[in-house]
């Protein structure tokens, strides 16, 4: 049978963080689904944990825009969701996955789903406020949001680009902001990075890079000042 949702997961040496993102991935079992992991040059276990989970592995050249486009190639489902290997779906997620893809107007759309990082810290709540903040006002979702979108709808837009850094803002500027909805579940993502180099840091660098994307500057440039 025909998978339904193909689950698109870009790795590099991603090990430990996979076992969670795939246990969160188990409700799945109720849609006809495939697991592709779109590995850029893991050398830990990453790619014989995939393999034991079921998933299709294939390799790309090491970065998130190249790798997700790879994996969106080899995918073979009518609906693609594209998801990082650090985020953990809430439960119920797949049910509103499949509301979403029940509804025939949403095969020119697409849905993400909210933002929430794994840390406690008053600090990460104010980094959900300003995720909260840039969604709804710029209506720019990152890729740790996860995208779900329909594979003929995703082929039309011309798909993930080759950059190595900004290709989830990129593709959803395509989307645009009318055509993008939020999903009733929670994308918990690893604070990994804001707790090594500080949430004000990460905040500001981020911010930064967005800025310097939307004033036309290349995502090459931009990726070698993120570092």
């Amino acid at each position: 049978m025909r998978p339904v949702l193909s689950i698109v997961i870009p790795t590099a040496n991603a090990e430990r963080a996979l076992a969670l993102t795939l246990e969160s991935l188990a409700e799945a079992e109720t849609l006809p689904i495939e697991l592709v992991i779109a590995d850029g040059g893991s050398t830990d276990g990453t790619l014989e944990f995939a393999r034991r989970h079921g998933a299709r592995v294939v390799t790309a050249q090491k970065g998130r825009g190249v790798q997700l486009a790879a994996g969106a190639q080899a995918a073979t489902g009518a609906w693609l969701l594209f998801l990082h290997a650090d985020t953990v779906l809430s439960a119920g997620w797949a049910r509103e996955a499949a509301r979403f893809m029940a509804d025939p107007q949403n095969e020119r759309r697409a849905a993400v789903f909210r933002f929430a990082l794994d840390d406690g810290a008053p600090a990460a709540r104010r980094v959900e406020k300003m995720v909260r903040w840039r969604c709804r006002r710029l209506g720019l979702p990152y890729g740790d949001q996860g995208l779900l979108i329909c594979r003929r709808f995703y082929d039309s837009l011309g798909g993930f680009r080759p950059m190595p850094l900004m290709e989830d803002v990129d593709l959803v500027r395509r989307i645009g902001r009318r055509r993008l909805a939020r999903l009733d579940a929670t994308a918990t993502t690893s604070a990994v990075r804001y707790r090594g180099s500080g949430y004000l840091w990460r905040g500001a660098l981020n911010l930064a890079c967005l800025g310097l994307y939307i004033a036309g500057v290349e995502p090459r440039l931009i990726a070698r000042f993120y570092g």
